[in-house]
């Protein structure tokens, strides 16, 4: 037996891996869904999205682009996951993921092919977006040359390609490299951790979700875990994961302020 049988859940309620069933419409992220697509709609070009660790950016991409209806749009998210990543890197990861099926080797080349894909989009009635997470990884001049060399394609109607650039501060700093392109975002969205009732309300939705048919934590442990995730849905998902786990093995029916105490001790967590 785990905790899953134990407490009689369908699914972990609190994985940190990005499940978009789980996706809880915060005031803040609804609004930037909504924000975003404007901006998309509009042809605006570059939008960013700035959060610390944590914050939901991941997940609110992740969304977007199942909001992104495929008969419209032609979109595609690319992670960043190591910052030693070349320019012709870059542009053939997004060439590929725009539909180029053979993509050449020199730049030149590439930007003619993404150039050409592009119209092809504009052509079948698409908008192309392209979602870009942990851009502050991408620590070099010329990647964001490159950058504003995409968005200096333009229709009638505005930009050939929205970029959306999804990161911590910090990407602020990598903006900077290329004063031109930071002066090209057109939208700028700065995701904050949530509030003790949105906290609440998040752990609540996230355990109806896995089909939890009683109250498992107490209104003491769903504020312990507020004041020790300070909000951010990332410390919220480890520390209930944890605490439905030391309940389990302690038998506890329900998960009150003790065992979150527990928790955070053995995880070392600062807690207000």
């Amino acid at each position: 037996m785990d905790y899953l049988e134990f407490y009689q859940l369908k699914e972990h309620p609190f994985s940190n891996i990005v499940d978009t069933r789980f996706y809880f419409k915060s005031r803040q992220h609804s609004e930037a869904v909504v924000k975003l697509k404007h901006a998309i709609d509009a042809r605006r070009g570059l939008s960013v999205v700035i959060g610390d660790i944590g914050a939901g950016k991941t997940t609110l991409a992740r969304r977007l682009l199942e909001e992104l209806d495929e008969e419209r749009y032609e979109a595609a998210l690319l992670v960043i996951i190591h910052s030693s990543v070349s320019s012709e890197w870059l542009l053939k990861k997004l060439a590929l993921q725009l539909g180029i099926r053979e993509v050449k080797d020199s730049k030149v080349e590439i930007l003619g092919q993404i150039y050409q894909r592009l119209i092809e989009i504009y052509e079948q009635g698409k908008t192309a977006v392209v979602l870009m997470d942990e851009v502050q990884m991408l620590k070099s001049k010329e990647i964001m040359e490159e950058f504003r060399g995409l968005l200096n394609m333009e229709l009638p109607d505005g930009k050939m390609v929205n970029l959306i650039f999804f990161g911590l501060p910090d990407m602020e700093e990598i903006l900077s490299l290329d004063e031109p392109l930071k002066q090209r975002v057109s939208m700028r969205i700065r995701l904050t951790a949530l509030s003790e009732e949105e906290a609440k309300s998040y752990m609540r939705h996230r355990l109806e979700v896995a089909q939890a048919d009683r109250g498992l934590f107490t209104e003491g442990a769903l504020k312990a875990v507020y004041n020790c995730s300070h909000g951010l849905p990332r410390l919220i998902n480890t520390i209930c994961d944890n605490a439905l786990l030391d309940g389990f093995l302690f038998k506890s029916q329900v998960i009150d302020e003790q065992v979150i105490k527990s928790v955070v001790l053995d995880l070392d967590l600062n807690c207000a």
